[in-house]
């Protein structure tokens, strides 16, 4: 059985899909970009301040899923443009601690144009 997540903490869906979908035991979270749930407005004009708005958006799925960062298994990563790496992960050093299995890619454009995308799957 399907158990869709949905929080008011995180950015609604911007298209036709849900903020997660748990099965198996496991949270299958899309793609969190910088945008401020509050506003709907994109937070932050360059990496560090856009990756630490993902970082909280995908905190509050990670929360309404019952589940934190430390159950993180798998992580996706994209980036607007790879010189932004070292500093993107400075950020991202400070969440996921345990270290999960991740793949980064540098993509042509992300969704609003913003610097960087992150989805995760963690256990529940």
């Amino acid at each position: 059985m399907l158990k869709k997540i949905h929080t008011d903490k995180a950015p609604a869906a911007i298209g036709p899909y849900s903020q997660g979908v748990i099965a198996g035991g496991f949270l299958f979270a899309s793609g969190q970009i910088p945008i401020d749930p509050a506003t709907g407005e994109i937070h932050g004009g360059d990496i560090a301040a856009q990756a630490e708005q993902v970082m909280k958006n995908i905190g509050a799925l990670l929360e309404a899923a019952g589940t934190d960062y430390q159950n993180v298994v798998k992580t996706s990563c994209f980036l607007a443009d790879m010189g932004d790496f070292a500093a993107f992960n400075e950020v991202y050093a400070k969440y996921f601690t345990e270290k999960p299995a991740r793949s980064c890619v540098a993509v042509k454009t992300l969704p609003k144009n913003v610097l960087c995308e992150v989805e995760v799957i963690a256990a529940v």
